[in-house]
């Protein structure tokens, strides 16, 4: 099957980009460096293309009743500008995927659109509507993927180039989405991320996405940035990757394993709010974790994880080199009498046990 394309593959072939499958798209993977663009990301800014991942439309009326169905959040509490991070559960309480879920302004009734990660757009589309139909909900649910182009403008000086992008000074919360014009098109700026970096997501229409990228990304003050600082800079946050820190069949976790249980709100009826309530009640055997390797070597995904002695504990879900520290550093999931930071662990890199230890993301201060 063909790799679907973003809206600018040609723009950034011309920037010299490299360029990798991730989830059935060809999307840059670095321009320049990855440690030039996640240092660009920490100390000035960076602009992300991140339209392969997915939007999709809710409307009508039962479509607050339909997210909140859906999504393990509490979608009643958004007000028309406000967004909120949820998971999607199976009945078993195990996350299919996570997704920011925004509620649209000026809309005049109930619309929400969220973001289901790369790939995941046509599944979750029959996800909807088959729970729709099943429930017999009035709403509409639409793909609308390849409608928006998505970038991410993100580093601490985002404020000042968003403001100058827009044109007007910018009071915009976080997790707040309102709509702005940049470069003469209507676009939607949302003040996310995931980087752990003050930044903003900004959506518009497909083919109009030069024009704002253009807005945007400078060399020296805001360069282009591919999905390997993009990363480097989560798994230094601790964030998860859908289909690496949790996959429904590769790596089945529920929210509270997976350390997103903020996330998660019980008062609500939910797909796989009851067996999440007896997680709660009873807890977790294992717990998502951070490490810090204190020997030489990069731990990679799936490497084993052992106690010194060399008894299996776990397997590394992310790994890699962290540009900030200068040091390796690694998410995994460890039983809970091995999950408390500064328990000794091994990381087995090339069948040679690797001394490290477990640490709280995020691995640095934000």
């Amino acid at each position: 099957m063909a790799l679907r394309k973003p809206p600018l593959r040609d723009v950034h072939a011309d920037w010299d980009a490299t360029f990798t499958e991730f989830g059935g798209w060809d999307m840059p993977v670095e321009f320049d460096s990855i440690r030039r663009e996640h240092t660009a990301v920490r100390e000035r800014a960076g602009i992300f293309d991140v339209s392969h991942m997915g939007e999709i439309e809710v409307s009508g009326p039962d479509a607050t009743a339909l997210m909140q169905r859906l999504t393990s959040n509490d979608v009643t509490a958004l007000s028309p500008g406000d967004s909120q991070y949820a998971a999607i559960t199976t009945d078993e309480g195990i996350i299919v995927d996570d997704t920011i879920v925004y509620r649209l302004p000026s809309t005049g009734d109930e619309t929400y659109l969220f973001v289901p990660n790369a790939g995941h757009d046509e599944e979750t589309v029959e996800w909807w509507t088959r729970h729709r139909d099943e429930w017999g909900f009035d709403a509409t649910v639409r793909n609308t993927t390849e409608d928006w182009a998505m970038f991410a403008v993100q580093g601490p000086n985002s404020p000042g180039l968003v403001d100058e992008a827009t044109a007007t000074p910018l009071e915009l919360a976080r997790f707040a989405i309102e709509e702005v014009s940049i470069a003469g098109t209507t676009c939607l700026l949302a003040r996310t991320g995931y980087t752990g970096e003050d930044g903003f997501e900004v959506l518009c229409p497909w083919d109009e996405a030069e024009g704002v990228w253009d807005a945007f990304v400078d060399d020296d003050e805001c360069p282009p940035c591919g999905l390997g600082a993009r990363d480097t800079l989560r798994m230094e946050m601790g964030f998860l990757l859908s289909g690496q820190d949790f996959h429904p069949d590769d790596e089945p976790r529920n929210p509270f394993e997976a350390g997103i249980g903020f996330a998660v709100d019980l008062d609500t009826e939910f797909v796989g709010r009851d067996a999440l309530e007896r997680v709660q009640r009873e807890g977790v055997d294992e717990r998502f974790v951070g490490i810090e390797l204190l020997d030489r070597g990069i731990a990679r995904h799936g490497y084993d994880l052992t106690t010194e002695a060399g008894d299996h504990l776990g397997h590394v879900t992310s790994g890699t080199m962290s540009p900030t520290l200068s040091k390796a550093i690694a998410l995994g999931y460890l039983p809970v009498d091995y999950a408390e930071p500064g328990t000794r662990v091994d990381v087995v890199v090339r069948g040679s046990g690797k001394a490290a230890r477990v640490v709280e993301p995020p691995f640095i201060d934000r």
